[in-house]
């Protein structure tokens, strides 16, 4: 399965950078596991910040961060097969859950619920 890792990117975090970072890596320590279970992981981060960068954000939260962040997850979606849900509150990760149920998609909220890949 092509499964999407969602978490809190900057919920909690007040935008600092280190938090964020530390939300980041903990979206990341899930993908190796997914992967060794037979799995394609993916996080929308590794997607939107390389174009959020290259189209000019300043800053999180800017026009261009707003026009590419949670809308290329969304886009992102529509080629998984599943959602893998990690941390704590976060309105960005809820959406994609709220999407991946309209989508009849998988949703897993640990990596026990995951089926290894035949």
């Amino acid at each position: 399965m092509f499964i999407l890792i969602a978490g809190p990117y900057r919920s909690g975090t007040n935008d600092d950078p280190k938090k964020i970072a530390a939300n980041v890596h903990l979206m990341e320590s899930f993908a190796l596991p997914i992967f060794r279970m037979g799995h394609i992981p993916v996080l929308g981060e590794w997607f939107a910040l390389p174009l959020v960068h290259l189209a000019g954000s300043k800053q999180i939260g800017d026009e261009p961060f707003n026009e590419i962040f949670h809308p290329i997850a969304e886009r992102l979606l529509e080629k998984c097969d599943a959602v893998l849900r990690v941390g704590g509150a976060s309105q960005g990760a809820d959406l994609m859950i709220e999407i991946a149920q309209k989508r009849n998609l998988h949703i897993y909220f640990t990596l026990d619920e995951i089926p290894l890949s035949e």
